[in-house]
């Protein structure tokens, strides 16, 4: 491969990518990264040491991330993980090699974190909360067979590989939205090959942080799990301390509402929530924070006095829902439905305010122009830019199959299946939009709009009720996992344009990278949930959402409360109206709440939130106080954090499954 540089390919740095104004041409946006910042031609980046070191770590990282959705709800991109993990390891393997392997360029590791997220990220979702919630619901609590696991997961994550091609160039290249984990990989990788003492530290700051991650993952384990971490935490306690930590302080939670507890209102001692808050920053946690504030110390009481109030009345549908046998109340239960509202109506309104530059990105399903003479750059982003052949080619077989899935495995009739797959693509766009401006993508806010819909199309009166259940998660599934999978590819590719990757091969090594992630994540779901039992252990505060909200819809849309349908049209106009002021007057978007933040602070628990403020606002005053220090280290430190506990949590679970069955 030919070189621009008497350098070799690994000590080739990027320079820092400097965008045109927001104002500037799309055509002068293509012009200016083409010429100053593409490094595809000059170095390797598609190479098999790059995707097998990406496959491992992304394996690793899918269950991970499997435990994380089961415990909190949320699963967390591994891209800045990923990248150092692997600069790490591959140059220890180096060292022990005396020097006889080559050093990775760093579009070679920019593509092994391609190939690590899209199996560690892409594959989980529809497992954990999907079939997590079908596994509830079942009246005889039956594990869906393997193969029908494998092939639905491995379907609905290359799908959504397949939708991000015609986002790309709107919300990358002219939009340029920020996709924080993405801009944060990219940065890392470019301090990591400076190959100064900085790249060491971040590389011992990440080590460092993974293993106080895994600590507390240990300190924070249920005490009957292991009869010998139980023992250790009874010895600890009976001659020196008891460092085993609470499931939450305080115990009750902050304050009680009609004598009960509220579901997550309090503090939990974790780390991997705070780690994901200082990734995420300051304007999206506090607004998720003030929104479940509000929710939980004003409109829970209030609903809980409308609810007694109205006991008596026939016909009353209860706004707080009870929970654990009556003893707890649920707030999220009933907010998530304002909280989706707001940020599907967000996102599909922020899209049409961009409706000039998303008809120019739909325009390489129509097939591209012949470059002007003289002007070759319309034809070498053709030829660096995923082509419509493959859009097409990849789109009808996955599709085809996602619906044969559904009607052979669920009984979902193939018109249905055929609505899955469509809406799927529009459910993608919000989540895309949403994971480029907070960081954060709302997986189950899209199943819940897939849901919705079903009941709609799929009703008991017609199928049944268990069908009709059925139906509502599968085709919920659908939409959550290729609406994560489209997102986490843009992260990706976020990173590689700001290096000046070539993202056709970017989009190969994701390609590949979902399916090592199905072959890891499908035998760890049923090491870790080997029973119904086994899956009652964890919170569940994602699946139980879905099985409240299919338990809902299939007694009609009439068995939502009225407050919840008031919630819906108040989150939709607040999310028609905060993009509109955001386009009329620009300046006041830094002092406007985060729409994603508001609707994500209604759809996860107080602590998640809390946790989430407590990590951006420890960056925040850290960057007040030493901002250099804090550029350096916040980014390794948080995900250090998230992926020590994480996994830590992931083995110990699968290690006391396997102890089990043995």
């Amino acid at each position: 491969m030919p070189h621009a540089s008497t350098d070799s390919p690994a000590d080739l740095v990027p320079p820092v990518f400097t965008p045109l104004p927001a104002d500037a041409s799309p055509e002068e946006k293509d012009r200016h990264w083409v010429t100053t910042q593409y490094q595809g031609d000059r170095m390797p980046q598609l190479t098999p040491r790059a995707v097998l070191m990406g496959a491992a770590l992304g394996m690793l990282m899918s269950i991970s991330n499997l435990y994380t959705t089961m415990k909190v709800g949320w699963s967390f991109g591994v891209a800045i993980t990923a990248c150092v993990m692997s600069f790490v390891l591959w140059n220890g393997l180096r060292g022990l090699s005396g020097g006889r392997l080559s050093q990775m360029s760093i579009l070679e590791n920019n593509c092994m974190q391609s190939t690590a997220s899209a199996a560690g990220y892409s594959t989980g979702a529809t497992i954990a909360v999907a079939f997590g919630a079908l596994l509830i619901l079942d009246p005889e609590h039956r594990h869906q067979p393997w193969t029908v696991v494998a092939a639905f997961t491995l379907a609905t994550g290359l799908l959504g590989v397949f939708l991000a091609i015609p986002l790309k160039r709107q919300m990358i290249n002219q939009e340029q939205l920020p996709f924080p984990t993405g801009i944060a990989a990219a940065t890392t990788l470019r301090s990591l090959y400076s190959r100064g003492t900085e790249a060491l530290r971040k590389a011992y700051a990440l080590v460092a942080s993974l293993v106080v991650g895994a600590v507390v993952g240990v300190l924070n384990t249920a005490e009957d799990q292991f009869a010998a971490l139980g023992r250790f935490f009874e010895w600890m306690r009976a001659h020196l301390v008891n460092v085993h930590l609470p499931e939450q302080v305080p115990e009750r939670g902050f304050m009680l509402v009609g004598g009960k507890p509220l579901v997550g209102f309090g503090f939990e001692p974790s780390v991997l929530l705070v780690g994901a808050g200082m990734i995420v920053g300051l304007r999206v946690s506090l607004s998720m924070l003030a929104a479940s504030a509000l929710l939980y110390f004003g409109l829970a009481p209030w609903l809980q006095s409308l609810d007694a109030a109205g006991a008596g009345t026939a016909g009353y549908v209860v706004s707080l829902p009870a929970v654990g046998g009556g003893a707890l109340f649920h707030p999220v239960r009933w907010a998530l439905w304002g909280g989706t509202a707001i940020m599907v109506f967000y996102s599909l309104t922020a899209l049409a305010l961009q409706w000039e530059t998303v008809g120019r990105s739909f325009t390489l399903l129509r097939g591209r122009a012949a470059p002007r003479a003289g002007d070759d750059i319309e034809a070498r982003m053709a030829a660096i830019e995923v082509p419509t052949s493959w859009l097409v080619a990849g789109l009808v077989p996955i599709g085809l199959a996602l619906v044969a899935i559904q009607f052979v495995a669920f009984g979902i009739a193939w018109w249905a299946g055929l609505i899955a797959v469509a809406l799927s693509a529009v459910l993608a766009l919000v989540a895309c939009r949403a994971t480029g401006e907070t960081d954060t993508t709302p997986i189950g806010a899209m199943g819940k709009v897939m849901q919705l819909t079903f009941a709609l199309i799929s009703p008991p009166a017609a199928v049944g009720v268990q069908a009709s259940i059925t139906h509502n998660l599968m085709s919920a599934g659908v939409a959550a996992n290729s609406a994560s999978s489209a997102a986490d590819l843009l992260t990706d590719l976020k990173s590689g344009y700001l290096l000046g990757a070539n993202p056709r091969q970017q989009f190969l090594a994701q390609f590949a990278g979902v399916f090592f992630g199905t072959l890891a994540i499908v035998p760890a779901w049923y090491l870790m949930v080997p029973t119904i039992e086994a899956l009652e252990k964890y919170p569940l505060p994602a699946t139980q959402t879905w099985v409240a909200v299919a338990r809902v819809l299939t007694g009609g849309l009439d068995s939502l409360p009225l407050t919840a349908k008031i919630a819906v049209l108040i989150g939709a106009a607040l999310g028609v109206l905060l993009p509109i002021v955001e386009k009329l007057r620009p300046r006041w978007r830094p002092f406007l709440p985060s729409a994603m933040g508001l609707g994500l602070g209604w759809i996860v628990f107080f602590s998640n939130a809390l946790a989430f403020s407590i990590g951006a606002i420890i960056v925040w005053i850290w960057n007040k106080a030493a901002p250099k220090n804090e550029e350096t280290y916040s980014v390794p430190i948080a995900s250090g954090l998230i992926a020590g506990e994480s996994l830590m949590k992931a083995i110990l679970a699968m290690a006391a499954t396997a102890i089990g069955l043995l």
